[in-house]
């Protein structure tokens, strides 16, 4: 028979690994945030529910290979396989008819999540020629932070011999934070590198 393990008070049971870009939000981002803003609770503390990864590609209409193509450099990049994306409604100019897939979309959380935002913070971004920092104005409001790519060889994950065709991404930071100066705090706190 198996042991059973009694809980100590003050323990935290772990659901599963956990990255260490989530142990630095944990360690140094809540109490560095809580200070700042002065929280009365952790649970105040902003945190990111989810990114979003996504593509859309005009060639696709006359090519859907490309398309095929794309998704599956959006996966190696992501580590999950993305969906396809449908147009939602016809325009004869474009020859693009409701229904047809014109791009691909992965959402990640948790483990996934966290080991794709550091990367992008850390290997990435600094990738970009003359790069400089990523905009501060990107906020929606409502403390979501969309970032567009030009382009997908700056990841590791892709070999730039094998790459069809160069696309440009958008990654979209959804969180918690209910003003832009709190999402910002936090973003920054991950080690987004904004301007300055």
């Amino acid at each position: 028979m198996a042991k059973k393990t009694e809980k100590k008070s003050g323990e935290q049971t772990t659901k599963g690994p956990k990255s260490l870009f989530e142990q630095k939000y944990r360690n140094e981002c809540i109490p560095g945030l809580m200070k700042k803003f002065a929280y009365a609770n952790p649970m105040q503390v902003p945190r990111i529910t989810k990114v979003v990864v996504n593509t859309t590609l005009k060639d696709a209409i006359s090519d859907f290979k490309i398309l095929e193509a794309a998704a599956q450099e959006l996966g190696q990049i992501t580590g999950q396989r993305p969906v396809y994306t449908m147009a939602k409604k016809s325009i004869s100019t474009f020859k693009l008819r409701k229904g047809m897939k014109i791009g691909a979309c992965v959402t990640l959380r948790g483990l996934k999540m966290y080991e794709f935002l550091n990367r992008l913070f850390n290997v990435a971004l600094p990738r970009v020629r003359d790069f400089k920092g990523v905009s501060n104005k990107a906020f929606d409001g409502r403390g979501n932070y969309t970032l567009g790519l030009s382009e997908q060889i700056i990841f590791p994950e892709i070999n730039y011999d094998k790459v069809q065709k160069v696309m440009g991404m958008n990654v979209t930071i959804v969180t918690t934070a209910k003003k832009n100066e709190e999402a910002h705090a936090l973003l920054q706190a991950l080690g987004m590198p904004f301007k300055r």
